[in-house]
């Protein structure tokens, strides 16, 4: 996914499209991108710590067959000190750490991250109920759109699922903030479509992109 740095200059791309967007529809668009949605310490840690019981199984396996022995305290001895070595890798290379979780474990931390950063933006406390969050995490390489219930009722999650492929697509690309861009668009065309603007309608979210 993208590797990039998001410059000034696109912060501002980004925030003139969403006011744009939102100057046809009473909805609220609001953008975060994460670099990483968690440490993973533990869940790495946890992941080495089987790998190594298996090979250390391996070992005790193969050193049998081979007619060779090994002193139990030496063995466990052995075991400690390479988990050890191997904890203070992860601790010190924090980057190796995601390569070592499921991909399903990362999709989870990075969508517990997106309504996170719903509820605490207050994108769900629109006076109709109609903010919608574009939310990236890059480090998971994950995209997703969270709207409140207001546009739920009327939007189905496909519509959704085709904004995200085409915001990954774009991220794939290291084009993030076209692919931001892009984003806004789309979810501005579906929210004046069923949430026209109407007069007196007001801002009631920032209209920038958010770098956690």
């Amino acid at each position: 996914m993208a590797t990039r740095p998001i410059s000034p200059q696109d912060h501002e791309r980004i925030a003139t499209a969403i006011r744009a967007a939102e100057e046809k529809t009473d909805g609220e668009i609001y953008c975060v991108v994460a670099h990483a949605s968690d440490g993973y310490f533990f869940p790495a840690a946890f992941m080495a710590t089987v790998c190594m019981l298996i090979v250390s199984l391996a070992v005790g396996y193969g050193l049998e067959a081979w007619w060779l022995s090994i002193r139990l305290p030496h063995f466990v001895l052995a075991q400690l000190l390479a988990l050890a070595c191997v904890l203070a890798l992860l601790w010190a290379l924090p980057g190796m750490r995601i390569h070592l979780v499921p991909r399903r474990l990362r999709y989870q931390a990075a969508h517990a991250n997106a309504i996170k950063q719903f509820l605490a933006r207050n994108v769900h406390r629109t006076t109709a109920r109609t903010g919608v969050l574009v939310f990236v995490s890059i480090a998971e390489r994950y995209a997703e759109v969270v709207a409140d219930s207001g546009i739920d009722a009327k939007v189905g999650q496909h519509v959704w699922d085709g904004v995200v492929r085409d915001l990954t697509a774009h991220a794939g690309d290291d084009r993030l903030a076209d692919g931001f861009v892009k984003a806004i668009e789309l979810v501005g065309a579906v929210l004046a479509e069923h949430f026209p603007v109407t007069a007196g309608d007001s801002n009631e979210l920032d209209d920038h992109l958010v770098e956690i």
